[in-house]
């Protein structure tokens, strides 16, 4: 019961992700205002690239993104440090929906799933597929409040 209502939620956010970025402008998605580390590009492409990570640690789905998307993405990187073209605006959208699809294959007895071995970070530790999927989710909650706001910021 809960495992189908944290999918339910993980395909409602991914749309409100969706839904909230083509009203925002390629040119709008490279501007950085002074207090921030990162461009609403960057965000998406982080989420893009970590919604793959979750999925193959979870369910050791085969990533499905560019290679480049770990230099460009990862955490600790910074559009000021890229030295190759971040993808397009299309690009990343057309990759959250595939994303989203793929949701649509998952079912709650996947996320009862133990993990190979618990994923740490820092002082936190995620032992089922569950666990970690919906720390993923989460993740991205915290990333689109950040493009909310950096999308106040630049208007």
């Amino acid at each position: 019961m809960m495992s189908q209502s944290i999918l339910n939620t993980g395909k409602v956010l991914r749309q409100i992700v969706i839904g909230q970025l083509q009203g925002i402008s390629e040119d709008q998605f490279d501007i950085q205002p002074k207090g921030f580390n990162n461009t609403i590009r960057w965000n998406v492409g982080h989420m893009v690239y970590w919604m793959d990570k979750y999925a193959t640690l979870s369910f050791g789905s085969p990533t499905a993104i560019p290679a480049q998307y770990e230099a460009l993405f990862n955490s600790g990187t910074k559009p000021s440090d890229w030295s190759i073209a971040p993808p397009s605006k299309e690009e990343l959208i057309g990759w959250l929906a595939t994303q989203l699809s793929r949701l649509n294959e998952l079912t709650p007895e996947m996320l009862d799933k133990k993990l190979e071995a618990p994923f740490e970070m820092g002082p936190f530790q995620f032992v089922t597929a569950g666990e970690l999927f919906n720390f993923a989710l989460m993740h991205e909650s915290i990333h689109l409040g950040m493009i909310s706001g950096l999308f106040k910021a630049i208007q």
